[in-house]
């Protein structure tokens, strides 16, 4: 059964979205089969794998709110072994219409729990909030992956998601716990990004990766021609640090 991850910071811009999609293609270049599912209405993990859904092909809106078979809105990348239930703009919508629904913060769990058998890894790209679709998300997943941006506010709002994660493990998910943070867009010429990878080490003692992800305009340039950074530019510095990434979650989990 997949080790399910949800990758999730309510701060936008933290490189959740990044991660989620170029974490799963080294993890499916290891030989893992991965499903990303990407939860948030801008879908830009699924335009970023070069995927032009239709806003009304049957999408991970239709599995949470109609209970759509998801094998009909599951789509093959062009990675071997790495498949993204996507998202439309019509999940903009799923917050307000789940409300009404019996246990409607165990949606997404009934819903991966038709297909996780058939992956290795699930991952979860996480809307920039935390509603009810992220309640969705850590209800679901067995560990939580924080990226967090080298920069200023880097620790912003991260208590509060600490206090979430403790809520739902509480109330919701009890084998829930945090897989670890990984520091992301670090300048190695900014001094304040050096500080913040010591702030956010000591704040977290023993939950930081080792793996540092540099701040890279391949990075950037990547999705706008619908590929990973594996694709894109495989011998760049940002694309050994998702590599290495990859290679420490598979080690944690062997």
């Amino acid at each position: 059964m997949a080790r399910v991850i949800a990758v999730c910071n309510q701060k936008g811009g933290v490189g959740k979205t990044t991660t989620s999609v170029n974490l799963g293609a080294y993890l499916a270049a290891m030989g893992k089969y991965v499903l990303l599912v990407d939860l948030d209405s801008q879908a830009n993990a699924t335009l970023g794998l070069g995927l032009d859904i239709h806003p009304t092909a049957v999408s991970i809106y239709q599995s949470l709110v109609s209970d759509a078979n998801p094998l009909q809105a599951i789509r093959k990348t062009s990675l071997f072994g790495y498949d993204i239930l996507p998202a439309t703009q019509a999940l903009a919508g799923a917050t307000v219409e789940l409300v009404g629904m019996q246990e409607r913060e165990r949606r997404l769990a009934r819903v991966l729990g038709q297909v996780r058998n058939n992956y290795d890894y699930v991952l979860i790209d996480c809307p920039p909030s935390l509603g009810l679709l992220t309640i969705n998300a850590l209800g679901a997943a067995d560990r939580v992956l924080i990226p967090v941006q080298c920069e200023y506010y880097a620790l912003e709002g991260l208590g509060q998601l600490m206090r979430t994660i403790e809520l739902v493990r509480n109330g919701l998910n009890p084998d829930l716990q945090v897989l670890g943070v990984v520091l992301t867009m670090f300048d190695k010429r900014n001094q304040l990004a050096r500080q913040v990878v010591n702030e956010v080490t000591a704040n977290f003692p023993g939950r930081v990766f080792e793996t540092v992800v540099p701040r890279a305009v391949s990075v950037a340039e990547a999705p706008s021609f619908g590929r990973t950074i594996l694709q894109h530019d495989p011998a760049g510095k940002a694309a050994q640090a998702y590599r290495h990434l990859a290679e420490e979650i598979i080690r944690i989990n062997s």
